[in-house]
C-alpha cells in the first residue's frame, strides 16, 4: 500500500495549531486572563514549538514545496513563540537565514526571529520588532543605537517603527500614543503576526 504525501498532513496540523494558539494569544493580550488560562496558551506555543522541532528533525526547514505558503507562515510563527525552547529557536535562526536565500523566507520574518532570540537571551533587540506588555499597553524591548533604528528596518523592508508601533497599538485597542513609560515593563516578549512592528 503506498502511503499518502505527508506534507499535506504536516501543513493542516500546523495551520490548526498556529489557529488554536492566535486565538488564545489574542485573548491573553486583549484580556487580562486567569493565571491558569496563561498558562495554558504559553504551554500551546510549547507544545507547537515542539511539534515543529521534531519536523526539523525529520525533514529539515519545511518548503513551499511541502508544505505550501500558508504553513510556512504558520512555522514561522511557530518558531517565532518558541521562547521555552531556547535552543531551537536558534537552530531555527540559522535555518531561516538560508531559507532566505533560497526564498523560502522573507528578510522581515528572519529579523523577526532575530529580534526575538535577542530578547529572550537579555541582549538589546536590532530590528525593533519585539514589544514588551506593560500597564500602558505594548512598548518596544530596548533597541541597540536607537538612533539608526529606522534605517536598520528599511534595510530589511519593515516600516518606520513609529509607524509600526502605531499599527500594533491600534490592532491591539490601545491609544496609539502611549505615555512614556517611567515604570518597570515585565519582562515578557510579545511579538504579533500579520503587524510588522
Amino acid at each position: 500500500m503506498i502511503q499518502p504525501p505527508a506534507g499535506p498532513h504536516i501543513a493542516r496540523d500546523l495551520l490548526h495549531r498556529v489557529e488554536i494558539a492566535r486565538r488564545d494569544r489574542n485573548r491573553l493580550l486583549r484580556v487580562h486572563l486567569p493565571a491558569a488560562e496563561a498558562r495554558q496558551a504559553r504551554h500551546q506555543d510549547y507544545a507547537n514549538a515542539n511539534v515543529l522541532r521534531r519536523i526539523v528533525s525529520q525533514l529539515g526547514w519545511p518548503t513551499r514545496e511541502l508544505l505550501g505558503e500558508e504553513a510556512l507562515t504558520a512555522v514561522w510563527e511557530i518558531v517565532l513563540r518558541a521562547d521555552a525552547l531556547a535552543d531551537f529557536q536558534r537552530l531555527a535562526l540559522r535555518l531561516l537565514d538560508g531559507a532566505v536565500v533560497r526564498g523560502e523566507a522573507t528578510i522581515q520574518q528572519w529579523a523577526h526571529l532575530h529580534d526575538r532570540c535577542a530578547v529572550n537571551a537579555g541582549n538589546l533587540q536590532r530590528y525593533g520588532t519585539q514589544y514588551l506588555l506593560g500597564p500602558d499597553g505594548p512598548e518596544p524591548a530596548p533597541v541597540e543605537d536607537p538612533e539608526q533604528l529606522d534605517v536598520r528596518r528599511a534595510a530589511v523592508g519593515l516600516p518606520p517603527h513609529v509607524q509600526a508601533r502605531a499599527a500594533l497599538r491600534r490592532r491591539l485597542g490601545w491609544p496609539t500614543a502611549a505615555p512614556d513609560p517611567g515604570h518597570g515593563l515585565p519582562d515578557v516578549p510579545m511579538e504579533l503576526a500579520g503587524v510588522a512592528a
